[in-house]
């Protein structure tokens, strides 16, 4: 049986990725802070499982209990291939780097990059034992390779998050494990994120009125079209590039 572990499936991408995995006959595994009850609905309508743990990814301990648990699970059970979509992310706080509270940058880098690392770090550890394929997909934004004015946090964290992915491939290349590592940039898209991104002020985000654009001009992807090319690339794991950057932009 094939598994997906997603974080971020309340909503936004990480739910378009969970259903179209639900439909390709993948159980899949949610985490994020509110349940989604259409992909348990959506599970049972294609004879697979849907379970959801609730975890906020700022929270160290929680992350390492949760996805302890979770990792557990996977390895006692008859698992041919586990997919690790690392979703959840957080563009706030948008402002200027002096505005930035301490509060502010500890949760922004726990939810961004501290999390992903503790959890694949469980996860890596778990799948040694028994030498199942573990696929780690991690979300970034063509962010962390610019730097955006407002945006020094959530620059820094992608980019942080894309070195740490291209070293674990590395890594497992090295090792000669089942394990790869990709980052996935799924360029814009009509999220919840892109909302808090346009209701931001000109001083504390230079770029707002480019954003309030692309949403009057319709240039914002919906998140099932983008989910649709990302299950294309992980559809046949021998064949995923380890290591590799695979933008949306280079595919549609």
């Amino acid at each position: 049986m094939k598994y997906a572990v997603i974080t971020g499936t309340s909503r936004g991408l990480g739910a378009s990725i969970a259903a179209l995995f639900l439909k390709q006959g993948v159980n899949v595994i949610g985490i994020s802070r509110n349940e989604n009850n259409e992909l348990a609905n959506l599970a049972d309508e294609n004879n697979v499982t849907y379970q959801h743990y609730t975890c906020h990814l700022a929270n160290v301990e929680k992350v390492d209990k949760v996805f302890s648990i979770i990792s557990d699970q996977l390895v006692r059970k008859q698992t041919s291939c586990i997919y690790f979509i690392h979703n959840a992310g957080t563009v706030n706080p948008i402002n200027t780097a002096e505005n930035y509270t301490a509060e502010a940058i500890d949760s922004h880098v726990h939810v961004n990059l501290i999390a992903p690392m503790i959890a694949s770090s469980i996860f890596l550890k778990a799948v040694k034992k028994c030498n199942i394929p573990l696929i780690n997909v991690y979300v970034t934004s063509g962010a962390a390779n610019r730097s955006v004015y407002g945006w020094s946090a959530y620059s820094a964290t992608k980019a942080g998050l894309n070195r740490y992915a291209r070293t674990l491939a590395l890594e497992q290349e090295e090792l000669n494990t089942n394990s790869k590592a990709i980052i996935f940039d799924p360029s814009i898209m009509d999220t919840g994120m892109q909302n808090e991104i346009r209701s931001t002020s000109k001083e504390a985000f230079q770029d707002v009125e480019q954003f309030q654009q692309y949403k009057r001009e319709d240039q914002l992807r919906n998140t099932n079209t983008v989910a649709e090319v990302l299950i294309d690339i992980l559809i046949e794991p021998a064949v995923i590039e380890n290591g590799k950057y695979y933008s949306v932009k280079d595919i549609l």
